[in-house]
């Protein structure tokens, strides 16, 4: 994947459902479908591994905004830069990811 230096939305761990609600957003899970089988998945989800989420791009509307979400935020962040780089209007990435979610 080829990454392009964006500046992409942090949301806090506690406040997802408000962004999701407030912008009429998705979200999209790009762990491995194991992490999503172990530890569970934020409602709603879009199941989508990083690795899978090239080809998966047709799946996605790109005027939807996007909130990201994986284990500790990094592959998150990174697939947020990809959707923001092929034209997605509005990518967020959850900060700190599910883990944060579980310390809060």
């Amino acid at each position: 994947m080829t990454l392009h230096s964006t500046t992409i939305e942090q949301v806090p761990a506690l406040q997802w459902q408000r962004w999701v609600t407030d912008t009429g957003g998705v979200i999209v899970d790009v762990r491995e479908p194991l992490e999503w089988q172990t530890t569970g998945v934020l409602p709603g989800s879009e199941l989508i591994s990083l690795a899978e989420l090239p080809a998966a791009l047709g799946r996605l509307d790109r005027e939807t905004p996007v909130l990201v979400v994986c284990r500790s935020g990094n592959r998150s962040q990174q697939a947020a830069e990809f959707l923001a780089a092929r034209g997605f209007r509005r990518v967020a990435n959850l900060a700190g990811g599910l883990a944060a979610l579980g310390a809060a």
